[in-house]
């Protein structure tokens, strides 16, 4: 096999890498689709399950092809470019990865920006589609209609940027800062990947300017779709956990409806309804605050405390080294989950002792890896180059060790996100986590296990939220760890 460009190469990448998960997509469908007592079938799921396969088999077509060793990727033959835009269409049946091989198939010259775009575009239309659920509730809040439009906007704006991009190039100076700007201020939705477009953007136009520089991680965090496909589906649960705030109505979730108790699921509860009659859709949209606030607390409060500590004990060693660490040793030597427990079981059950919680236990191994990378790191030339020109301490650690210290540290926190967030679960599920009247995806499990012969979806998605969360972080650290290690770059 001989692919004679790089977009050809990309191009191989993506269908290769998303060819089993849209066959994958139409077998959940069809079994979805089937009703085992008695058999018969569920003409709707049924119908995606088709429509699913047919566009399987177009992605795998368009794979062969591309596995010729007379393909070019710059001379597509027409019917591959209609085959590409019918994989465009996919993203109607809800397959994003017939979307995400079609949008790189069609464009001739896919960057960085652009890619990061697709994404982005991507989480508008989740969050725009989750949004319009409420219109089959009894009610919607008062800021559901302004929400709503100016999410649409957002979308079409970003949609205007995924495909017309790469004009932006020839602009004049005053119109691309104007670009960029609302580009950045869409960002102030949740939507945290219209930052990384931004940055892309910005950062091509100064090579197409002449400006050579090293190839970022952001850059190199593209060549991983699983990464990005966690960074998607992080970014769409942060735009969802700000945006709920405007368009879910909370009562849905917290008050008691005893006249809908345990009912199934419909268009207005999605998820069904649990034994005080609250909606569990919106229980877990509400839940997705606390979950992604704890887990990002409980994770940046040892990394500030921990990476402190660490750099000091690494950069003056010997007696300075031993008091802290053998401190950090004894903290360490206490089984987290426990430490955990007793904090909670001793203070009582809140979101804010569950934080410190979490936090305390994690703070010596954030130590223990920043100590080993600045210890590494202040035997480097460069550093006792600034010793040298008379520097102080304090500059050498702010200045020139800590920053090139920090990757690994970053790498880490992102894998320990996705531990933070399955604890705080546990404990919620033990009862020992946030109040138990909190919609957080730990209580809400738990409720559910009560009735898994019963109703086992009261169970099954808030586990499918939590396992998808854990995924996506560890997804996202690993394209980091990856990014980040010389020796696969």
């Amino acid at each position: 096999m001989m692919v004679k460009s790089y977009r050809g190469r990309q191009m191989l990448r993506y269908f290769q890498f998303n060819n089993g998960l849209t066959w994958g997509m139409a077998a959940v469908f069809f079994l979805l689709s089937i009703n085992f007592s008695p058999l018969s079938f569920k003409l709707p799921l049924l119908i995606g399950a088709v429509v699913h396969a047919v566009l399987s088999v177009l992605h795998t077509v368009m794979l062969k092809e591309m596995k010729r060793a007379s393909f070019d990727a710059d001379q597509q033959q027409p019917l591959f470019k209609v085959f590409s835009l019918l994989l465009i269409l996919g993203l109607f049946a809800g397959n994003i990865f017939t979307f995400l091989s079609g949008a790189i198939a069609r464009k001739k010259n896919p960057d960085v920006g652009f890619i990061y775009s697709l994404y982005m575009v991507l989480v508008d239309v989740f969050i725009i589609v989750v949004t319009l659920l409420n219109l089959f509730k009894p009610f919607v809040s008062n800021t559901f209609l302004l929400t709503l439009y100016l999410l649409i906007a957002v979308l079409l704006f970003h949609i205007v940027v995924a495909v017309f991009g790469q004009k932006w190039y020839h602009l004049n100076k005053k119109a691309q800062v104007t670009g960029l700007v609302l580009l950045v201020l869409t960002a102030l939705l949740g939507n945290v990947l219209a930052l990384f477009v931004a940055v892309s953007m910005y950062k091509t136009n100064q090579d197409l300017a002449g400006d050579r520089r090293q190839t970022s991680v952001r850059e190199k965090l593209t060549r991983n779709q699983a990464a990005l496909l966690g960074l998607m589906f992080i970014t769409f649960l942060i735009s969802l956990a700000w945006t709920s705030n405007f368009t879910f109505s909370e009562s849905f979730a917290v008050q008691n409806n005893y006249a809908n108790i345990l009912q199934p699921p419909t268009m207005a509860s999605p998820f069904g309804t649990d034994n005080y009659g609250r909606d569990v859709f919106s229980r877990i949209v509400f839940g997705s605050q606390i979950s992604l606030a704890v887990g990002l607390l409980s994770t940046l409060l040892p990394f500030f405390i921990g990476g402190t500590l660490g750099a000091v004990s690494g950069f003056y060693g010997n007696r300075t080294d031993n008091v802290i660490m053998r401190l950090l040793d004894v903290l360490y030597a206490i089984p987290g989950m426990l430490l955990a427990i007793t904090i909670v079981a001793s203070f009582g059950a809140s979101t804010t002792n569950l934080i410190i919680a979490l936090s305390l236990g994690s703070i010596p191994s954030y130590a223990r890896t920043m100590r080993a990378n600045v210890m590494q790191v202040a035997n480097y030339e460069y550093v006792e180059a600034a010793r040298a020109l008379g520097q102080d301490n304090r500059t050498l650690i702010l200045k020139h060790i800590v920053p090139n210290a920090m990757a690994p540290m970053i790498v880490r926190s992102t894998l320990t996100i996705g531990t933070a967030v399955i604890s705080t679960s546990s404990l919620s599920y033990l009862g020992l986590g946030v109040e138990a009247h909190v919609p957080e995806w730990g209580n809400i499990l738990r409720i559910g296990s009560q009735y898994l012969e019963t109703n086992p979806y009261l169970a099954i998605y808030p586990g499918l939220a939590i396992i998808l969360l854990v995924l996506s972080f560890n997804f996202l650290g690993d394209g980091l760890r990856d990014a980040t290690d010389p020796k696969l770059n």
